[in-house]
């Protein structure tokens, strides 16, 4: 049984033996559910819907306008000095993809192998409105190590630390609508790769993508490291199938767009890799992320609402070694309606290494950037080895400012945590009595229940997490169900 089968499997079992989830799983399952009140007992929170599509598993497009050969071997993840200088698969590339574009329809630009050839070496590339770049499985693209071949007009030098950020271009830039990064997989569940080759010497010195992240907190700077993907007002933008291996930052981020759907993503880097999240919606609406594998050096999913970010579906998922599944910082133009389910976390990746800030359930924000978060719902959730099983923190890294967080109808029903840092701490803390936090904890049984917490409004349901604190009221609920029963699947090949 695969590690995805054995997950739907336990979340359905769950779903029929507990009538009090059973709203946020018909929208887990069917996504067509609409908003639904609260239960008598239980305070005014309306449980979250997530996205408002009517989401299925995506395929790949029907039509291939162009295919491209691999004409380059690899021995070890690097290419020879002439050809880290300048990438040769760049151009090859954009110009199938600048040839495609206007096409009728969304067609494919397809990367396949070509007898041992098998890898290509490339530089920033743009996909445009209507196609897909599609890796073929036994294909990999190589992001390339060369930082001028990033770098941005005007901003710091890509490679190097600075004061500010903005230095690099991603490795692949989404512009318009009905785009896609796509990967076959074949019979025996191997998927098309990109490789960022975070882990890998910046040309021309010894000093790796990582390196420079590490070096740029221990210095107090920003670290010019180049994302892997960004989508920005890309409506309707589909990633499937495709491993992200190795980002020099950020592996996936979707900015200001209605409509993205991942499914089936491996991301997998190691859990000690510096501001290596895996995949971060921001001020977008309407956003599913589903069966899909993620291992990363921060935040699992950081959905951030710099600007206004509102109905995402994060199910049926795994993690390894994150930072949680988050919202937040940025949460100024606030979230609402984001939905939670059937996703488990492990704290230590498929390595084992421990993750440096190793939270489960997290939303995070401070007057710096702070906003209203609201309706907001965790339907059952697994997690091992966790310092920090649950984070609501509405004073995250002592932010200061006048954009005041508020979280309010915030909905935990149904969490296992096993295996818990003998320190484990879960924190609720509200701004202050006028700015409380709102959460109701239903069915939550945490191995290790200390906690942290002020002006918060709590409702209680079958939890073992009661906490106390200056400005936290208690109070009991009534509900129904139990706390989930859990599996951990192991991480897939790629």
């Amino acid at each position: 049984m695969s590690p995805r089968t054995a997950r739907r499997i336990r979340a359905i079992g769950i779903w029929c033996l507990t009538p009090s989830v059973a709203v946020a799983a018909a929208a887990t399952f069917l996504l067509d559910a609409p908003a639904s009140a609260a239960p008598a007992g239980r305070a005014s929170a309306t449980l979250a819907t997530g996205d408002s599509r009517s989401v299925s598993e995506p395929s790949v497009p029907s039509t291939v306008c162009a295919t491209v050969s691999a004409q380059l071997t690899i021995s070890g993840r690097t290419f020879s000095s002439s050809q880290e200088s300048n990438p040769p698969d760049t151009s090859r590339i954009q110009q199938k993809l600048d040839s495609c574009a206007g096409s009728s329809g969304t067609v494919a630009v397809k990367l396949v192998a070509s007898g041992s050839n098998s890898a290509f070496l490339s530089g920033p590339l743009t996909v445009h409105a209507g196609e897909v770049l599609l890796i073929d499985s036994g294909a990999t693209l190589y992001g390339s190590r060369n930082p001028a071949n990033y770098q941005v007009s005007g901003k710091p030098t890509c490679g190097t630390l600075a004061t500010s950020e903005g230095g690099c271009k991603p490795l692949i830039q989404v512009s318009g609508a009905n785009a896609g990064i796509e990967g076959v997989q074949n019979s025996s569940g191997h998927q098309g790769t990109i490789d960022g080759r975070g882990d890998t010497g910046i040309l021309g010195s010894s000093t790796t993508w990582w390196q420079l992240a590490d070096q740029a907190k221990s210095q107090s700077k920003d670290q010019q490291n180049p994302r892997l993907i960004e989508a920005d007002s890309s409506n309707d933008f589909t990633m499937y199938h495709v491993n992200l291996v190795d980002s020099p930052n950020f592996h996936v981020v979707y900015k200001g767009g209605n409509g993205f759907t991942a499914w089936g993503v491996r991301i997998k880097t190691p859990a000690d890799a510096r501001n290596t999240d895996g995949i971060d919606p921001s001020g977008a609406t309407n956003v599913t992320i589903a069966d899909s594998f993620i291992q990363d050096g921060d935040d699992g999913i950081a959905i951030k609402g710099g600007s206004a970010a509102s109905n995402m579906t994060i199910r049926n998922d795994a993690f390894w070694g994150t930072h949680g599944i988050s919202i937040g910082s940025e949460t100024n133009g606030g979230v609402k309606n984001v939905l939670f389910a059937n996703d488990t976390l492990n704290g230590v990746d498929s390595s084992g290494i421990t993750s440096s800030s190793d939270n489960g359930i997290r939303i995070k924000s401070s007057a710096s950037n702070g906003g209203v978060v609201t309706q907001v719902t965790y339907s059952n959730i697994c997690l091992s080895g966790m310092k920090a099983p649950i984070v609501l923190d509405t004073h995250y890294s002592s932010g200061s400012g006048s954009s005041i967080p508020s979280f309010t109808g915030i909905v935990i029903n149904g969490v296992l945590a096993t295996s818990s840092s003998s320190s484990a701490t879960s924190v609720l803390n509200g701004y202050n009595s006028s700015h409380p936090l709102g959460v109701t904890l239903e069915n939550v049984h945490l191995d290790v229940s200390k906690s942290t917490a002020e002006y918060a409004a709590v409702q209680t349901y079958n939890s073992t997490l009661t906490p106390t604190g200056t400005g936290v009221t208690v109070t009991a609920t009534s509900g129904s169900g139990s706390v989930p029963s859990c599996s951990f699947p192991s991480y897939p090949a790629l």
